[in-house]
């Protein structure tokens, strides 16, 4: 004999899981999950501060991989005004230093 209330409680779950997931991933334009990405300018990186301008994308992740052999976490990100390298405000005077030596 099948129990009821389990069957109605599940199929009650699976209804609400499914709503929730119509809800987040809605499709075009309603979406929670999917954005569409935006450059923003090199100030609007929160704690992140910029170190460097390089000319190409190449030239920025050597200077990330220096950073990162000496134990500083870098970005290199794409801002509207080109590549920059971008490290936390407290690392900024020694990767400076890192970078220019």
């Amino acid at each position: 004999m099948p129990d009821w209330r389990s069957l109605i409680i599940s199929v009650v779950m699976v209804g609400v899981l499914a709503l929730l997931l119509r809800w987040a991933f809605g499709g075009r334009g309603r979406s929670l999950v999917e954005r569409q990405s935006r450059l923003g300018h090199e100030d609007e990186y929160g704690l992140l501060v910029s170190i460097s301008s390089p000319a190409t994308f190449i030239d920025g992740e050597v200077s990330r991989q220096r950073l990162a052999a000496a134990g500083i976490k870098a970005s290199l990100v794409t801002t509207s005004d080109g590549p920059r390298l971008m490290v936390f405000r407290a690392d900024e005077a020694r990767a400076r230093r890192i970078l220019a030596g």
